[in-house]
């Protein structure tokens, strides 16, 4: 099993940035691909951005493509999501998510985290 947590929600004002935090635990290796899901008030879940871990490829939703940047360490355990420019529609739930398989650009989630929010208020 791997556990996924992440951090750094918060509320902040339109055109400001965060930058979230995902830190996977437990049976880490091997896995494929970490991402980024959102689900904003009232809406369905929808992809925001994903990594494979090896750093070979990376992917983002139309809706935040130069403005999010996704990476991952070097213990490719932790990922993170820079978000700049940040909109009112980026108000959100954000979710980390883990898979263990995949063949670019299809991966397969296996591992969810409990999610943070995002407000950003304009």
């Amino acid at each position: 099993q791997v556990q996924l947590v992440e951090s750094g929600g918060g509320t902040v004002q339109a055109g400001d940035s965060l930058r979230l935090s995902c830190t996977a635990s437990g049976r880490t290796f091997p896995l494929y691909a970490m991402g980024w899901f959102r689900q904003p008030p009232g809406k369905e879940r929808e992809f925001v951005a994903v990594i494979v871990l090896s750093g070979a490829y990376t992917s983002y939703a139309d809706s935040v493509k130069g403005r999010f940047t996704i990476s991952r360490d070097s213990a490719k355990t932790t990922v993170y999501l820079q978000m700049n420019s940040l909109k009112a529609e980026d108000t959100a739930v954000y979710y980390c998510a883990a898979g263990r398989s995949g063949s670019w650009p299809r991966v397969g989630y296996d591992y969810w985290g409990q999610g943070t929010q995002v407000t950003v208020s304009s």
